[in-house]
């Protein structure tokens, strides 16, 4: 378990150097069109710093706000509060805020920038549906999310994804518009024609490029977070049966859920669609898979 939390990070680490080289390119592409591809690469890189800036300091609060999620009291919901104060106390953390949001799909997530400001949300189905034991299993997958700073990383690597986005859209768009680029000297100009290519070629494939790298860290996460949920319950039964109730939900939809949320989620808030598509643009592994891992425990 400890091994699989090490190449996680270190496999995180090289993901996200994948995602600085992306933007990087990106602006030598816009810059490249412009006349100075290295103009190009600063812009990028300070716009993307100032986006990831804003959102590091409000993003859970949009991503709360997105999901329609109410503040829980202990007066509504003091069997969801005790839960999460007893494992905040057994991890050694400041207790999360907790929030619910009012659906019938059995889900949860975590978010936050640190342990210091992090909160557990979960559905209302998934209150009904669960015993405590089963509770204690989700509640502690996620508050393994912000112990391991998940919840943090997770939340920049969607913000990497947008920049992406809309920085491919930018070059395309000036593109098409015609740039002002070109360079009197030969070998520049050359140098320059070769940039807006992998510029090109770039703003085509990113996107599907970020989204992939977005998902597949998503479904390492979720199994570092089962794993290290199961030791600080000290009981991997209660994860693995809340899980089996997940897997069974008729209706799985979070009505308020969406791709920039959807990767927070302990299981995919969406109607499951059996496919080698939907398979490899899921943003969490087999719940099966995670159940058998847990019940090797």
């Amino acid at each position: 378990m400890f091994n699989e939390v090490r190449n996680n990070k270190i496999k995180s680490v090289v993901l996200i150097s994948v995602f600085i080289i992306l933007i990087a390119g990106l602006g030598a592409g816009i810059g490249g069109l412009y006349g100075s591809f290295y103009f190009g690469v600063a812009m990028a890189v300070i716009f993307a710093s100032i986006y990831a800036i804003i959102a590091y300091y409000s993003g859970d609060s949009m991503l709360l706000s997105l999901s329609g999620a109410k503040e829980a009291t202990k007066k509504d919901y003091p069997y969801l509060i005790n839960t999460v104060e007893g494992l905040a106390v057994a991890a050694g953390l400041p207790t999360p805020k907790a929030y619910v949001i009012d659906d019938t799909a059995l889900n949860a997530f975590a978010t936050g920038r640190d342990p210091q400001h992090a909160s557990i949300t979960v559905t209302t189905g998934l209150l009904k549906a669960l015993n405590r034991e089963e509770l204690e299993g989700v509640v502690g997958h996620e508050m393994s999310h912000i112990k391991n700073f998940d919840v943090r990383f997770m939340m920049l690597t969607a913000v990497m994804v947008g920049i992406i986005m809309l920085m491919s859209d930018l070059l395309l768009r000036s593109f098409l518009w015609g740039g002002k680029g070109g360079s009197n000297d030969k070998k520049g100009g050359e140098i320059t024609i070769i940039l807006v290519v992998i510029g090109l070629v770039l703003a085509v494939l990113s996107p599907i490029i970020a989204q992939l790298i977005q998902m597949a860290i998503s479904r390492k996460r979720e199994y570092a977070a089962d794993a290290n949920g199961a030791i600080l319950t000290r009981y991997p039964p209660g994860l693995a049966n809340a899980l089996k109730k997940i897997a069974k939900d008729p209706d799985p939809l979070v009505d308020k859920a969406n791709k920039a949320t959807a990767h927070l989620y302990i299981s995919t808030p969406f109607r499951k669609k059996q496919s080698w598509l939907t398979t490899m643009f899921s943003t969490h592994p087999p719940i099966q898979e995670r159940i058998k891992r847990l019940e090797a425990m």
